[in-house]
């Protein structure tokens, strides 16, 4: 009895590791988080960079190396290169949020997987910023690019209607891209409930 006692907890303990392993491993933005409990500037602003995330999520589950490389024409850029730019523009909605200055650079060596990685943890800290910050902070919150001389900066509404307008047009890009690629964006992902149909 002891025996078949132990076999049950080791196999509970390796199944319950296999499956923290997978939670922690979990990218941000399968479905979209539950809505705030109230309207406030901050709420509001973090709803539409959670949007952002999972529409980013799932324009991006799935691309191949084929869909990758795609372009409409010469004059475009290729769905990589335009992933490039929506994580340049999510590294300056995070820095934004944690009143860093962006610099510019540094994320050429990544995988295609890494980008987006780093693409929806920008997004979820950013948003996850947002969602703890008091009434008052927004206007905190400045848009901030160094140059050699002096740093150009901007107030948190160029934020909205800059880097993350920007990025929801360019993710729009992707899925229309995928899909002229032949692999077209998941249909049972559902943008307005933030949910996967099943």
């Amino acid at each position: 009895m002891n025996k078949y006692f132990f076999t049950f907890l080791l196999s509970c303990i390796l199944l319950f590791d296999t499956y923290a392993q997978d939670k922690m491993n979990q990218l941000p933005y399968y479905e979209i988080p539950e809505y705030p409990s109230e309207y406030t500037a901050q709420t509001t602003a973090a709803r539409m960079i959670d949007g952002l995330g999972f529409r980013y999520y799932w324009a991006t589950e799935g691309l191949t190396e084929k869909d990758l490389a795609y372009s409409p024409n010469d004059m475009a850029r290729t769905t990589g290169e335009t992933i490039d730019h929506i994580l340049g523009l999510t590294n300056v909605i995070a820095n934004c949020t944690k009143k860093l200055p962006n610099t510019g650079g540094g994320n050429e060596k990544l995988s295609f997987e890494e980008k987006r990685k780093q693409t929806l943890e920008n997004l979820k800290t950013a948003s996850d910023i947002l969602k703890s910050s008091d009434a008052d902070e927004l206007k905190n919150y400045i848009l901030v690019f160094e140059g050699k001389e002096s740093n150009t900066e901007f107030p948190f509404w160029n934020l909205i209607n800059g880097p993350i307008a920007d990025a929801l047009w360019h993710v729009g890009q992707v899925v229309s891209f995928r899909r002229s690629s032949g692999n077209p964006f998941n249909s049972k992902a559902s943008v307005m409930t933030g949910k996967v149909r099943e």
